[in-house]
């Protein structure tokens, strides 16, 4: 069995992550082979909080070249948009970035 620190890897902190901040809506990259009941599982024990509402995509790697040969890719990673429910509280670490 997995340790939720191995499925949540890392926040996602872009300008449109901080917006949706808000409306208590965060993005976490996750373990490729996570599903959203263990991503919603993960977030609720590390943070203290309560989720609504999991959706997740998977991005795929862009291809990158160095010079003319050979043409590489950076890695394929899954992200996840966490929904808190109204009555939570906000997660703490998002809260000094904007």
């Amino acid at each position: 069995m997995k340790n939720s620190y191995d499925i949540i890897l890392r926040p996602i902190i872009t300008e449109q992550s901080m917006e949706q901040s808000d409306i208590k809506k965060y993005s976490f990259e996750v373990a490729v082979d996570a599903g959203k009941a263990e991503i919603k599982r993960a977030v609720e024990e590390i943070f203290g909080v309560k989720v609504m509402k999991v959706s997740t995509l998977n991005v795929r790697g862009k291809e990158k070249r160095m010079g003319r040969y050979p043409a590489g890719s950076t890695k394929a990673w899954k992200k996840a948009v966490v929904r808190l429910t109204d009555d939570s509280k906000t997660i703490e670490f998002f809260e000094g970035m904007v």
